[in-house]
């Protein structure tokens, strides 16, 4: 795919629009696209010594928002917002979005300002898995020569899910990865395992997350490590010594010096057993020494769980086949063509990033990101993005253990299945007392403990409003349905009063607190004839 000639015209004149703009306003969404739509755009202008400022914001802020200077540029939001109601012919607008627009191509004709609205939906480029805010950002930025930043256009795509609907990028996302891997900023591992944490989680905690379909490992740590036992993939020794090869082999285990070992459940009994023989005898067999005992010791405190990155191509086969077995066992059979899916996919490594660092991987860097954004801290992210890996960086991981914090104490007020409620097409749950800005994280938390079959909807007022956060979640089985729960809760949200919007499978909204159950029920009807299973 390449981009469409009108499109390629409308970054020409945005590219203009700045050049000849002498004071610029930035407001860009709160999350990981949004994000790095703000440090591209900011980059931007950096290099071109144009004054700016920026704003993260919420959508609900949009409507009506006051527009103060002489250009204002709206990126991953602004095309579902009433955003130019109050523009006069001192305020040009550029807009990049890919939601869904409120507004056609020519709404742009009869203003005494300039309004220009890069949106890849006018072009008949689906946004929600072709391109995202910061891709169209990107494109921007390619327009002034500034290829370095392709990879941030990867991030933001990682970040928005983009690659969820068959594994790997596509159409004009294809572009920017293809750029990134160009400047030897990225490096892509095709085809890769699905599972969140490959570099910083160990393997049996990463699973028991699995939340598209609720599997025996599902919230169950304890399921998952007896699974890689029965696989014979979970624990590691790193780059065994001769001294412990020599020793190992006189219990049983049999394992090359200098290479890392996996070690089988029986190897791990073997090793066990032993060592509980000695503690419960006080005295030591007569085939190993005292120097022997301690290696064994130091051995056994040397073995690894191991994380997805650990794994050989030959024991990622080996999961993925299992996995594969659990996952019929659960869905109908119109969804087993949809299952590689779920669990195959490309994999991005940020190749400047240092090795140990949980930048490294674009998951874990996108989900630092969404941290820095659910917290109020979206510049901290931008400076990291700009390149401060000094001070920046340091918040950046305080903010990350915030988050993981917050999370865990809110999902503590849901996890109970009696916090639930469940109607014909939906669930939902009340989340007061959980801050909005996470809301939407808890809520896909909390597939792992619900109905894969249905989207979970949580609520949470906005604190001194009168109005409440909506945050819709589902299993990825539903989006390949074709359902798009942006579209609909858009739909709803504007009937109670309200506005919403986002992608197939996470979207929110925000409506009038005293209309809560109308929302309910409306958007309980309104699903008769979509939920099929």
């Amino acid at each position: 795919m390449e981009i469409p000639p009108l499109m390629a015209k409308q970054y020409k004149e945005a590219k203009k629009l700045i050049e000849n703009s002498k004071s610029i306003k930035i407001y860009s969404h709160i999350d990981c696209d949004g994000i790095c739509s703000g440090a591209i755009l900011s980059t931007i202008l950096d290099r071109t010594n144009k004054a700016h400022d920026i704003d993260f914001v919420n959508l609900d802020v949009l409507d009506n928002i006051d527009l103060n200077h002489e250009l204002t540029i709206f990126s991953d939001l602004g095309s579902g917002q009433n955003i130019d109601a109050k523009a006069t012919k001192d305020n040009n607008i550029l807009i990049l979005d890919h939601h869904p627009p409120l507004r056609d191509l020519d709404y742009k004709n009869d203003k005494d300002y300039t309004y220009l609205e890069i949106n890849p939906l006018h072009h008949g480029i689906d946004g929600s898995y072709y391109v995202c805010g910061g891709g169209l950002c990107y494109f921007l930025a390619k327009e002034f020569g500034f290829t370095d930043l392709s990879w941030i256009g990867v991030l933001s795509a990682i970040g928005d899910m983009q690659n969820t609907h068959s594994g790997h990028f596509e159409g004009l996302n294809r572009i920017i990865q293809s750029d990134a891997i160009n400047e030897g900023y990225l490096d892509v591992h095709e085809s890769d395992l699905n599972i969140y944490g490959r570099n910083t989680r160990e393997l049996f905690i990463a699973l028991s997350y699995f939340s598209d379909v609720k599997l025996p490992i599902t919230n169950n740590q304890n399921e998952s490590k007896a699974l890689l036992d029965e696989l014979g993939i979970d624990s590691t020794i790193k780059r065994v010594t001769p001294e412990e090869s020599e020793v190992l082999e006189k219990i049983g285990i049999l394992c090359e010096a200098g290479s890392d070992y996996t070690l089988t459940r029986q190897d791990r009994a073997m090793l066990n057993k032993e060592l509980d023989s000695i503690k419960n005898a006080q005295t030591l067999p007569p085939y190993l020494s005292k120097d022997e005992f301690m290696i064994l010791f130091q051995t056994q405190k040397r073995i690894k769980r191991k994380t997805l990155s650990d794994l050989t191509d030959a024991e990622k086969g080996k999961l993925y086949n299992a996995l594969n077995r659990m996952i019929i066992n659960e869905v109908p059979p119109k969804y087993y063509e949809h299952i590689p899916k779920i669990l195959i996919g490309d994999s991005y490594t940020f190749l400047l990033e240092d090795p140990g660092s949980f930048l490294r991987d674009g998951a874990e860097f996108s989900t630092a990101m969404n941290a820095c954004g659910r917290n109020h801290e979206e510049k901290i992210a931008m400076e990291v993005l700009k390149g401060n890996r000094d001070w920046a960086l340091v918040e950046l991981e305080e903010i990350s253990r915030k988050h993981r914090y917050n999370l865990a104490t809110s999902m503590e007020k849901v996890a109970d299945g009696d916090e639930i409620i469940e109607l014909e097409n939906l669930q939902y749950f009340d989340g007061t007392g959980i801050k909005p800005e996470i809301v939407g994280t808890i809520t896909g938390m909390i597939l792992g403990y619900c109905n894969w079959r249905k989207p979970i909807i949580g609520f949470t007022q906005i604190e001194d409003t009168e109005g409440i956060k909506v945050s819709l979640r589902c299993s990825r089985f539903l989006s390949y349905d074709g359902i798009h729960f942006g579209n609909i809760i858009r739909e709803v949200s504007g009937e109670v009063g309200g506005t919403g919007g986002g992608h197939a499978m996470a979207c929110g909204a925000y409506i009038p607190l005293d209309r809560k159950e109308e929302f309910i029920q409306k958007f309980n009807i309104l699903l008769n004839e979509n939920i099929s299973i």
